[in-house]
């Protein structure tokens, strides 16, 4: 199995009330979720847009979001930002260094935390149109143009990081080392 080596740069949990999330020192996380998260569940309600019809009530796939840095300077460069877009506003939970290419680890990959944390990624995070109007009311560029608010999307499609669920409980803490191992298909069932 293939692994990646990579660092906790920050946390986030809570919510700012617009779609973001506070920075925090750690974040406890339980079976069900991280303590004190709006995501937080073992099932949640679907979206218009989502797999089910919207108000279905769901296994909940998403109980945690990361992003890389790489990935987050990758976007803010492509939109000619003037600062970098920053991982608490895209509401994410975990802010990770060294894995440049997060939001492409395919599903079941699992994140290994120093504290014994784990974390299976369930799927790609999309961009949607409510956060490009976010990060376009937040962000200005380094011309004089505004940031438009369908920017954001054309600018993250490949790149808005993973969610997925809780494999193990335990404390994930800025700083923190984290080990990927990437799920591969087992060559016995080809």
């Amino acid at each position: 199995m293939k692994t990646i080596n990579g660092y906790v740069y920050s946390v986030y949990t809570d919510s700012d009330g617009n779609m973001g999330k506070l920075e925090a020192d750690y974040i406890d996380i339980e079976l069900d979720g991280i303590v004190d998260d709006s995501h937080r569940g073992y099932t949640r309600e679907t979206w218009a847009g989502d797999k089910q019809p919207k108000g279905t009530i769901r296994r909940n796939e998403r109980q945690w979001s990361a992003v890389s840095v790489e990935e987050l300077k990758s976007i803010s460069d492509e939109m000619d930002l003037t600062s970098q877009i920053d991982a608490g506003v895209l509401g994410s939970n975990i802010c990770l260094e060294g894995i440049p290419k997060l939001s492409s680890l395919p599903k079941g990959t699992i994140l290994k935390f120093a504290s014994g944390v784990e974390l299976m990624v369930e799927e790609y995070n999309p961009p949607c149109s409510d956060m490009g109007q976010k990060i376009s009311s937040l962000y200005a560029k380094n011309s004089d143009v505004t940031v438009s608010n369908t920017a954001f999307s054309k600018a993250s499609k490949i790149s808005r990081g993973i969610v997925g669920t809780i494999e193990t409980p335990g404390r994930i803490s800025k700083g923190d080392h984290v080990v990927v191992s990437i799920y591969e298909h087992p060559s016995w069932l080809d």
